[in-house]
């Protein structure tokens, strides 16, 4: 009997009979975002693609319904509609982190850059400099004591969960249970969306001839036994690239990128 229980409450069925409140229609969702709101989006791999495509579909369907609403994240690796000019009145875009996808944006005045370290972000948000209205991330389906894991990009989304006044959660079972300080209870998300999709895969650029040639030129600098601080991107990744005759390195970054681990 209590190995039947333990199946029935890993069921998302489960969990909809006992919070039908919490998986509301999209209108209803997203009709919680009010003019002037700040909407935190998961970050990189984690991103939660269909909010942020189920956001958009309701400024498309509804454009007055809300104004000068403000999305913060760091890296993107998906679309980031948003930083459109057709909803400029709907949205303003502030990044910690440039990616590919708002890089232009940013560089024509359409949207911002704060520059601030990853490590100072969740204090940022526990100390309430940093306000968050609505957080949209993307879980593992709840297992049976309720917890979700936020899976494959921790780094400050769970400081904005904790910080947030409304938490929208799409629920992927695509996105893996990752164990430690990854886990929240579904009694602290308002909002669940079952949407399941692959992850986003971050994929290095294919045109790396200028980038290997400023890593190697770097590399040249750096003695056996140096310790090193890397970033994070196709210039730190060829730098690492560049360094792997190099012995007995140490590294101290707040990033361990690809580069790093194959070093």
């Amino acid at each position: 009997m209590e190995i039947a229980m333990d199946l029935e409450t890993t069921s998302l069925e489960y969990w909809q009979n006992k919070y039908p409140e919490k998986f509301a229609p999209e209108d209803i969702i997203f009709g919680r975002i009010h003019r002037g709101d700040t909407i935190f989006i998961g970050s990189a791999c984690a991103e939660p693609q269909y909010l942020v495509s189920g956001l958009i579909r309701y400024v498309e369907s509804k454009p007055h319904a809300f104004f000068d609403a403000e999305i913060i994240h760091v890296r993107t690796l998906g679309v980031a509609p948003y930083t459109e000019k057709k909803f400029k009145q709907n949205f303003r875009h502030n990044s910690f982190f440039i990616g590919n996808t708002t890089r232009d944006a940013i560089n024509t005045g359409q949207a911002d850059y704060t520059p601030i370290h990853l490590s100072q972000l969740p204090s940022l948000f526990h100390r309430g400099l940093a306000h968050v209205d609505v957080a949209l991330i993307q879980t593992s389906p709840p297992d049976g004591h309720g917890h979700l894991s936020l899976g494959v990009s921790l780094d400050i989304v769970k400081a904005a969960v904790e910080n947030a006044v409304c938490v929208v959660a799409q629920v992927n079972d695509q996105m893996p249970r990752v164990h430690g300080d990854s886990f929240i209870s579904i009694d602290d998300i308002d909002f669940l969306l079952p949407y399941n999709e692959p992850l986003l895969e971050y994929t290095p650029p294919s045109n790396m001839e200028i980038t290997g040639k400023i890593g190697k030129n770097i590399a040249r600098l750096v003695e056996d036994g140096d310790t090193i601080q890397v970033g994070y991107g196709s210039v730190a990744n060829s730098i690492l690239d560049s360094l792997s005759e190099k012995k007995h390195l140490g590294v101290h970054t707040e990033l361990f990128g690809d580069g790093i681990a194959a070093l």
